[in-house]
């Protein structure tokens, strides 16, 4: 009877140690996303976007900003870059099921985002931009991307001149990153990357890839 009761007494104490661990981990977990989203810094309606040149657009919560002028938008990087829309072509290749290219007019037609995303250029500008454009990661589900894919490289020119960047598929998959071919109204200018450009939220310009004309899904 007392062997009974102590074997008993050993597996509660087991029971109870799991359901501890498993409460302690989901806390954790809670306060440190609610560090994460403390973290981020409220921008005051009418800051001066030049006292941004120097932050990190992770760190920013900009909904309080309004859109910036295109006549005061600035650049950096390759800026004279021309395409000819009737042979251009968006391929997407990589970890998929089906390798695709498409046509600018086919990827205008999809169903567009359209959203105020921070660009900062650190020590040169910071802009806020009015951005429209699609998702990617529907583009991606189209294409039947791999479901243990890790990363998406997106690119841009061509030969030496070729940028490509590389994001985990998890900044993709929110939307917080997709592909622009309007920004405040208008067609995106050649000198801002037409016919695509990378917005990608949170994240430095020099991340922004001009130009696209490629992604690539790597699991």
């Amino acid at each position: 009877m007392l062997r009974t009761t102590r074997r008993q007494l050993f597996k509660l104490l087991l029971m109870y140690g799991a359901v501890y661990s498993a409460l302690r981990s989901r806390v954790v977990s809670g306060l440190s996303l609610f560090g994460s989203k403390a973290a981020k810094r409220i921008v005051a309606k009418g800051t001066p976007l030049s006292s941004l040149i120097h932050a990190d657009p992770a760190e920013l919560d900009a909904r309080n900003l309004a859109t910036s002028s295109m006549e005061v938008f600035d650049v950096m990087g390759d800026t004279v870059y021309r395409v000819d829309l009737q042979n251009w072509r968006l391929a997407v290749d990589g970890a998929v099921q089906r390798p695709s290219e498409f046509t600018y007019e086919e990827l205008v037609a999809r169903p567009s985002i359209e959203r105020n995303v921070l660009l900062i250029c650190p020590g040169f500008f910071a802009y806020n931009g009015k951005w429209k454009g699609f998702s990617v990661a529907r583009l991606l589900e189209e294409v039947g991307f791999d479901p243990r894919a890790t990363h998406v490289k997106f690119s841009g020119l061509e030969g030496i001149r070729r940028n490509t960047k590389r994001y985990k598929i998890e900044d993709v998959n929110d939307d917080r990153l997709f592909l622009a071919y309007r920004v405040n109204g208008e067609p995106l200018p050649e000198r801002h990357g037409f016919p695509l450009r990378l917005v990608a939220e949170g994240h430095k310009g020099r991340r922004w890839v001009k130009y696209v004309n490629r992604i690539v899904v790597v699991s």
